[in-house]
């Protein structure tokens, strides 16, 4: 058997592989409930015989949307309409799916990026004021975020905590909460964003207090069962920024919290990044962090063959591989993975008759030619 199809376990759920779909946002929503596009998203993916899907990053608030057109979990109807969406997943797939509960901070306001992604100012239609660690702007020429005060965190906090409810509520298997690709907890996170003078700013200590509070509220608040987790950027790769050392400072304040898993990327947070982009440029962050804090860890970006999966997981460089636009691109990756690799994937009965005959064993209870 692969690596890649060996089961995990997530705190108290069983995958049945390491193929993880990672969030990646749809910007089709309609004030922040999902829609017939989602049903269609995600229903293609729900079949793909990956071990896990996460629901695209899901505001917790309507001004931590990036976009007007973002999901969001933080009203009735909001909830209703995954509901509904989920119902259809839940009733043709098997597969456990988390959410990826998200607050974009300075980065919200923005137009979708087939619109060219730009800031919308706060008095423009489908704009609003941003909010964030400091007042300090993401690029250059956007209007400045208001710094969030006492008041402004709890409230932030007791969102997430909110959002969690809900996702209980709605069944879902697992939470992950987005602390990177420059959106809010990472704003707080990275001191090129964070210029506070008070116990959230300066020191990495109070850099990470914020993220860590919003942790503890949701595991405090969300049954101990479910596998709760972060999304990280490892690096800002930019100078002065946040990096690798102080990643593995808050991976390890996560895992002594109770943190189920660890999503590693990277970037997002300035313009002024440099990213030496290649197949699994964030994998070293990823080993790191696994190597260091023995968390549960998720390897994700330009990964885009099976092979190189295996050999990630087989040099006990991560625990699961993320896809996400080369799953978009082939949603039967898994499949065409397991062919390659010689083992076998779940699919559908109605798809059972489409394995190609050289690969008569590659769908889980399936008979080749049955009808």
């Amino acid at each position: 058997m692969s690596q890649l199809f060996q089961p995990i376990r997530l705190g108290g759920l069983d995958l049945p592989n390491r193929i993880v779909i990672a969030p990646m946002c749809q910007y089709s929503a309609e004030e922040g409930c999902v829609t017939d596009w989602h049903t269609l998203h995600l229903g293609q993916l729900s079949l793909s015989g990956a071990g896990l899907l996460i629901i695209e990053a899901t505001a917790v608030e309507p001004e931590g949307r990036i976009t007007a057109h973002d999901v969001g979990l933080y009203n009735d109807a909001n909830e209703a309409a995954l509901a509904r969406v989920m119902a259809t997943v839940r009733g043709q797939s098997p597969m456990s799916v988390f959410v990826q509960l998200a607050h974009a901070g300075r980065k919200a306001s923005s137009q979708r990026p087939w619109e060219g992604g730009a800031q919308i100012a706060p008095d423009a239609p489908q704009g609003w004021q941003t909010v964030s660690a400091s007042d300090l702007p993401h690029g250059e020429g956007e209007a400045p975020p208001l710094a969030l005060g006492a008041n402004g965190l709890a409230r932030v906090r007791d969102a997430f905590v909110a959002a969690a409810v809900r996702t209980e509520r709605l069944g879902l298997d697992g939470i992950e909460l987005h602390a990177a690709h420059g959106y809010l907890l990472h704003q707080f996170l990275s001191p090129l964003s964070n210029r506070r003078d008070d116990a959230y700013g300066g020191s990495l200590e109070n850099r990470i207090r914020f993220p860590l509070e919003v942790f503890d509220a949701v595991r405090a608040a969300y049954p101990a069962h479910r596998p709760l987790g972060v999304r990280i950027s490892a690096t800002d790769w930019a100078p002065g920024g946040w990096d690798l050392e102080q990643s593995l400072a808050f991976a390890a304040a996560l895992k002594a919290r109770g943190a189920d898993f660890i999503h590693v990327s990277s970037g997002g947070l300035t313009p002024a990044q440099q990213i030496p982009l290649e197949a699994g440029y964030q994998v070293p962050f990823a080993a790191a962090i696994k190597r260091e804090t023995g968390l549960p860890t998720m390897a994700v970006g330009l990964i885009t063959e099976p092979e190189h999966a295996e050999q990630i997981l087989e040099k006990g460089e991560a625990d699961m591989i993320g896809l996400a636009r080369g799953i978009l691109y082939d949603p039967h990756w898994p499949w065409h993975a397991a062919a390659k690799l010689g083992d076998q994937v779940w699919a559908p009965k109605q798809y059972w008759r489409s394995q190609p005959r050289a690969y008569k064993d590659l769908f889980r209870g399936a008979a080749f030619g049955q009808r």
